[in-house]
């Protein structure tokens, strides 16, 4: 931190030297309460008027800081204020300042100096602590005053008038420290001071007034060049003198010891174990909790900072978040009961402290169960597993699923992993074991709603409700309602069709009125999902709303979302989604009109699809039963126009849900699930349900041979079917409906997660031939042995209620209904014959789901996604982290080109290392982002694996800068590959990246002559790990040999290496080159592909009556 502040001062000295004699150098310092701006503000002005004594010894000094604390609101003017107690007790939120008042110092200091007889001295308000008030012109600003140093908390606050007065400074430089630090520091502060009585009212202020105001200064910073962090902590002593014999420490049993450093020293470092240590220093992490120390420190929170300091590191090399995470779980254990059956029994036999009643948070079954089996569940666990959690996958961890007890985790990750395990399984040890070892080994995880309540007694474990609207009346809307209420009230997110709710000014025959549509009745529902959280407060409440296009409140709908319009018809908590049938997409492609109907006057067509539905909807146009007919593309460009501003709303293709469906049998789909990947049928007395859990796909890389270990893929996804299988029986159904149509189907999903961490494992640049190749097989083989599990399950307990008249009682399966042919990974012939004899117990099995936290828990990439950034931010309760691609990172450290440099420049690239002098091609090749990927790749990907997934897949599509034109050959393009999820969220670039705020511009200027130099010293890389231009490493299945996790570095990630190259496989999708040369115009998002823009400004122009100017029209 001394190089810090020696360059900081350097650099001053460098623009002070530069400055014109009749102006000031001005440079504001801000941050959050206790995060020490102060103190550097005191310093940079000693530091350079020291350097100018020397340059001018006879000179006044040049410098000075001047503090923004007599810019507060007198005690009389916060007693005028309307809540003159509130006002009091927020004194020092941005409200209680005069920010004018400072905005006309900064422009009278800003005006030219003339010289320093004629130029009047300036007096800026000083703060007087002992009467709590201002002192008006108390520090003299003479001219000879040039480098001012202002410190404050709200100087770049991105609110008028601060941010006028902040564009008027030179540079804006923002003291960064963690809220627990600050905490810290305050409650020290204010004692000494004299603001609080004791440390418990010192705390109290700090959380209710000072850490609040800290929220809002970091949420909405202005742009700054320089990042300073933990700064204080250096010259802490400065300003604290403690005799350190005489400080003490707070065990964790209460008793109090004296401060022992080399205690803290010998700490970290045996955490330091099989990490790198040409790259981890111990000393430097020791260094910062020793800073942070005081009087009366609990030994809890030393662990705490000493966690987030290393996590503050992770930048600089990938094992710093290892050691994090190792510091955190280690202060977990020793807060935390070590045996199972002892941290149930405290669960179960938890009173509720407020009404000494009985609360147990498990289940009476699952406790008689552990009891009896204490000793077996006890001994299975390896408590060493939960050191193989990164930092923020254990914080996440911690903050949501582990049970509490009075507000303290009791449980550890390995307990919950247990409890899932017996929560599933109950007293069947063989399979509780096999699920704890697979769970905490990352080669799976269950969904979020069967962590939080595997093993409580109410144990809803399904993550997913698909609601059909009961009936078009007031009886049937809020008997739905009533039923997502209920779902929601249990951690279920909810997909809600309203197709057959009739329009705005619709008759009424009850009441001989009108009804007031879609609008009124959705905001009854958004104002549930607000009120009804998932679980108590764990996710708020998520409903997506299904409608189909032709329905006349369409338009109404498709604004539902936007920030701007009247409140009272937006419904901004709800999300949207079109279940749109290929004759509108027909009609826009060909420039035709499109009829919108209500439901209740033309009745049937959600009930209906493809051809069926052409007809029906056709009968009705030439019935004149329309209630408006608009040009298709005008609605088109209506949902465009939604999606680029919102995101939303997602787009489903109906008839491909329905024809390439195996329900297709019990009736017509009509909506998907919240995030749409789940494609069940429902109705008004059916709720459909769906059981997910997810993959680890890296996990399944054998990083020593470079291969794919598809044999323990198929093998561990016959474990999760089965687990999901048993989830069904056991389930908390929330309404009778889900129980109903769960047991009658028993559709269950299996997700990926990491799919892009496989490929990186793998050397595999995610749109090259071979990850293509390899996102087919194993989808592949999770298709395969999922059907072969259900057909064991079948053997044992029958088909599902519903078998007969499905596809796949036909022998028809997926990849048949996309007319795909597989590979020759998997003999698919047997596994036909085996379903015609015994049939499958389940009628659905695949769905890549998002996987956001539970991605985050084990460390991967979202689902099947590429990387959106190399380097990206994860806030915790701690703070905001920065975060490298752990993968990018060590190949940049093994190559030497890693630095502070670097990072700045891939920082203001906005995570893309492609224009980075220097980086090999290769390495540029392994890491482009979503951004630089072309998206016709990331559809075909998506179609690719789609002959594999019997349900569908949450699709995202990323575009850097959307155009009409861009997104309808996006939409084309996937409606045309057959996806039945054309888009889930259409994610776009931000304009400015706000991570771009920390980087030093002034560095940025010689980042490339700094990765030059390193360039030219590399070190000696691991053999093979180089990329040609061509790649031959195709993963061939490993059946027979039986491996070790492939975790072997410990951290959760296998080791990036080069795989062996084998001979191509043979068994290549043919459909995929013909829909690669069939498919529409390209879509300009990735890496040199060209797009005909056909809805851009021609479209904008289109005339009816001049059909050759509109490029959408057929011909």
């Amino acid at each position: 931190m001394e190089a810090q502040v020696d360059r900081l001062v350097q650099k001053t000295w460098t623009k002070f030297q530069s400055t014109p004699a009749t102006s000031r150098l001005m440079i504001a310092i801000s941050g959050i309460p206790g995060s020490g701006k102060t103190s550097l503000a005191g310093i940079m002005a000693q530091r350079i008027n020291e350097l100018y004594a020397r340059q001018s010894p006879d000179a006044p000094p040049a410098a000075i800081f001047v503090p923004m604390d007599g810019y507060h609101l007198t005690r009389a003017q916060l007693a005028a204020m309307p809540d003159p107690a509130f006002a009091a007790a927020r004194r020092g939120a941005a409200f209680t300042f005069d920010p004018e008042k400072f905005l006309r110092l900064v422009r009278r200091l800003r005006e030219p100096l003339l010289d320093t007889v004629s130029t009047p001295t300036i007096y800026a308000p000083s703060f007087d602590h002992a009467v709590k008030d201002p002192v008006e012109d108390d520090i003299p600003i003479p001219a000879t005053s040039r480098v001012i140093f202002f410190e404050g908390n709200y100087l770049s606050l991105d609110k008028e008038p601060w941010n006028t007065a902040a564009r008027l400074m030179d540079e804006l430089w923002f003291v960064e420290v963690d809220f627990e630090t600050a905490r810290r520091r305050l409650i020290k502060r204010h004692v000494e001071a004299g603001i609080a009585k004791d440390a418990d009212e010192a705390d109290k202020r700090a959380r209710e007034n000072d850490l609040v105001n800290g929220r809002e200064i970091v949420e909405n910073r202005m742009p700054v060049q320089e990042i300073i962090c933990y700064l204080i902590d250096l010259y802490y002593s400065d300003h604290h003198t403690y005799n350190t014999v005489d400080m003490y420490v707070f065990k964790r049993d209460g008793r109090k010891e004296r401060v022992q450093f080399d205690k803290i020293t010998a700490r970290v470092s045996r955490l330091c174990y099989g990490l790198d240590p040409d790259h981890v220093d111990a000393a430097a992490i020791t260094q910062k909790v020793i800073s942070g120390v005081y009087q009366g420190v609990t030994t809890v929170e030393l662990d705490n900072l000493a966690a987030e300091t290393a996590a503050y590191m992770t930048v600089t090399h990938p094992d710093y978040a290892v050691l994090a995470a190792r510091i955190a779980v280690s202060n977990l254990h020793k807060q935390t009961k070590k045996q199972f059956s002892a941290v149930i029994e405290d669960l179960y036999h938890y009173v509720n402290p407020k009404n000494n009643k009985p609360a147990p948070m498990i289940s009476k079954d699952i406790y008689e169960i552990v009891m009896k089996h204490a000793e077996e569940f006890n001994s299975t666990i390896v408590y060493d597993r939960d050191f193989n959690y990164q930092y923020f996958g254990f914080k996440t961890l911690e903050r949501s699923y582990l049970l509490r007890i009075n507000g303290k985790v009791a449980e550890r990750p390995q307990h919950m992993i247990m409890r899932v395990a017996v929560g599933i399984h109950g007293d069947n040890i063989e399979k509780v074991t096999e699920t704890y070892n697979l769970m905490s080994q990352k080669y799976f995880t269950h969904a979020s709603p069967t962590l939080f309540n595997a093993g409580t007694p109410q144990p809803q474990l399904a993550s997913c409700f698909l609601v059909d609207m009961k009936d078009d009346s007031i009886d049937g809307i809020y008997d739905t309602l009533k039923t997502c209420a209920m779902i929601s009230k249990t951690a279920g997110g909810i997909g809600l069709n309203v197709h057959r709710i009739r329009s705005t000014g619709s008759y009424i025959g009850g009441t001989n009125g009108t009804s007031n549509g879609l609008v009124p009745m959705l905001r009854v529902f958004n104002n549930t999902a607000r009120y009804v959280d998932q679980g108590g407060n764990k996710r708020p409440g998520a409903f997506a709303i299904y409608l189909e296009p032709w329905h006349s409140d369409v338009f109404e709908f498709l604004d539902l979302r936007k920030n701007h319009g009247k409140e009272e018809v937006r419904a901004r908590d709800l999300f949207y989604a079109l279940w749109t049938p290929d004759l509108f997409m027909r009609r826009v492609e060909a420039n035709q009109d499109w009829t919108l109907f209500c439901p209740n006057e033309a009745p049937d067509l959600a009930d209906v699809y493809g051809e069926e539905f052409d007809a029906l909807y056709e009968k009705y146009e030439r019935e004149g039963r329309g209630r408006r007919t608009v040009k298709a593309q005008k609605l088109w460009y209506a949902i465009l126009e939604a999606q680029t501003e919102t995101g939303n709303p997602f787009m489903l293709y109906k008839d491909a849900c329905n024809k390439k469906s195996n329900q297709k049998n019990l009736g017509t789909i009509r909506s998907s699930n919240l995030c749409t990947e789940i494609i069940e049928y429902c109705a008004p007395d059916e709720v459909a349900v769906c059981n997910l859990a997810s993959l680890a796909l890296p996990t399944f890389v054998d990083a020593s041979r470079g291969e794919y270990d598809f044999g323990k893929l198929h093998e561990v996804v016959q474990v999760l079917v089965r687990n999901l299988n048993k989830i069904i029986d056991i389930n908390h159904y929330p309404v009778p409906e889900a129980k109903k149509s769960n047991m009658r189907h028993r559709p269950i999903a299996v997700g990926v997660n990491g799919l892009a961490d496989a490929f990186l494992a793998l050397r595999l640049p995610f749109d090259s031939p071979e990850a293509k190749h390899l996102n087919i097989q194993i989808f592949e083989t999770i298709y395969h042995g999922a059907l072969t599990a259900s057909i064991e399950l079948s053997k044992k307990h029958g088909t599902y209620e519903t078998y007969e008249g499905s596809p796949v009682s036909q022998g028809i399966l997926q990849y048949d209904m996309w007319d795909r042919t597989p590979t020759d990974l998997w003999d698919w012939d047997s596994l036909k014959a085996e379903i015609a004899q015994h049939g499958v117990r389940n009628s659905l099995l695949v769905a890549p789901m998002p996987t956001a936290s539970t991605s985050q828990i084990l460390g991967f990439n979202e689902c099947f996604e590429p990387y959106t950034s190399n380097i990206y931010s994860r806030r915790v309760l701690a703070g905001e982290f920065q975060v490298v691609n752990p993968w990018l990172l060590k190949d940049l450290v093994d190559l030497g080109l890693w630095s502070d440099n670097m990072k700045n420049r891939i920082i203001a690239d906005g995570g893309s290392i492609q224009n980075v002098p220097n980086i090999p091609a290769d390495i540029k090749a392994l890491y482009k982002t979503v951004w630089e990927i072309s998206q016709r790749n990331i559809l075909q990907m998506a179609a690719d694996r789609g002959a594999y997934i019997d349900q569908s897949q949450s699709l995202n599509i990323h575009m850097k800068e959307p155009t009409m034109g861009k997104i309808t050959s996006m939409h084309f393009a996937g409606w045309k590959m057959g996806l039945k999820t054309g888009m889930y969220y259409l994610r776009t670039m931000a304009a400015s990246a706000p991570i771009q705020f920390t980087v030093d511009q002034e560095q940025l200027k010689v980042a490339d002559t700094n990765v030059a130099r390193a360039n030219g010293s590399l070190k000696k890389r691991a053999q093979g790990s180089g990329l040609g231009n061509s790649y031959s490493a195709v993963p061939r299945p490993m059946y027979d040999q039986k491996h070790a996790s492939p975790l072997a570095n410990g951290n959760g990630i296998p080791e990036p290496v080069q795989p062996v190259s084998v001979p191509h496989s043979n068994g290549v999708a043919p459909k995929a080159e013909e829909a690669e040369e069939s498919g529409p115009e390209e879509i300009t998002e990735g890496n040199g592909e060209s797009e005909q823009d056909i809805y851009a400004q021609k479209v904008l122009q289109c005339s009816i009556e001049n059909k050759e100017e509109c490029v959408m029209c057929s011909g």
